[in-house]
């Protein structure tokens, strides 16, 4: 058995997110279409994390063992032949057994990005979200630093759709380093976040909250009282999918999981 680690980049437009869902296009699937196509084989591909529909990634991760007797550097060149021009296989590697995608992340880095200009151009809107109105931007900088740390983001997270499930989730998430700054044209406000694991559109939770923090709805401060109150309508909005990018993945390359094989 031989094992693969794919680098992947796609537009998440047209797309229903990462995850494969029956009769809908989604990028997992697609990838895993074409896999079939080269291995003959019934090829299980493993995400480092799923993205929503609309989401886009510059640095996806995924992995699969196969028989199949083709070279990494041939299947990134018939990958890329063969799937849609929205998802490009950036590299692809040959790994040990160790190596698992899911298992051995740990750690993602996604960004958010903001246009601030009057007027979005054409070839951008797809990947931003278009905010003119003023903001307080120093106050939103001073908030994203609140996020940094261990915490209970149940304020910042999707719920489930179960009051039972939503009891027995662990709501404890790592952040490693956030950052909003200014891209170096000046029309874009970039939102950065580097964490261990992330809930279901936390990210876009934390930038609507952020927003919330540029119009003077809630304070720097109030980022701490979110923890406490763990109450999801009390943060600001989740804000469209279009302007999150999963931008990285960092892995353990050394992990482990017995699959039983």
């Amino acid at each position: 058995m031989r094992y693969f680690k794919l680098t992947i980049a796609y537009d998440g437009t047209d797309f229903h997110g990462w995850q494969f869902q029956a009769n809908r296009p989604t990028v997992q699937g697609e990838i895993v279409s074409v896999l079939r196509r080269l291995t003959q084989e019934s090829v299980l591909l493993l995400g480092a994390g799923r993205t929503d529909a609309g989401v886009h990634a510059l640095g996806q991760v995924a992995s699969f063992r196969t028989q199949s007797a083709l070279s990494a550097a041939e299947f990134q060149r018939a990958l890329n032949a063969l799937l849609p021009p929205a998802i490009r296989i950036v590299s692809a590697e040959e790994k040990g057994p160790d190596f698992n995608a899911r298992w051995s992340a740990k750690g993602k880095v996604y960004r958010y990005r903001i246009y601030r200009g009057k007027v979005v151009p054409p070839m951008l809107w797809r990947y931003v979200l278009h905010y003119p109105f003023p903001l307080d931007e120093q106050a939103m900088q001073n908030a994203a630093a609140r996020f940094v740390g261990v915490h209970d983001f149940t304020s910042f997270a999707a719920s489930t759709g179960s009051e039972d499930d939503d009891k027995e989730r662990n709501m404890e998430r790592e952040i490693f380093s956030t950052e909003l700054k200014r891209s170096e044209d000046s029309q874009e406000l970039c939102f950065t976040v580097h964490g261990r694991s992330f809930l279901r559109y936390m990210v876009r939770k934390m930038v609507g909250t952020l927003l919330e923090v540029g119009r003077g709805r809630l304070a720097p401060d109030d980022i701490h009282k979110l923890y406490d109150l763990k109450d999801r309508s009390k943060s600001g909005p989740t804000v469209p999918p279009q302007g999150l990018f999963m931008v990285s993945v960092d892995h353990d390359e050394s992990f482990r999981v017995d699959d039983g094989s």
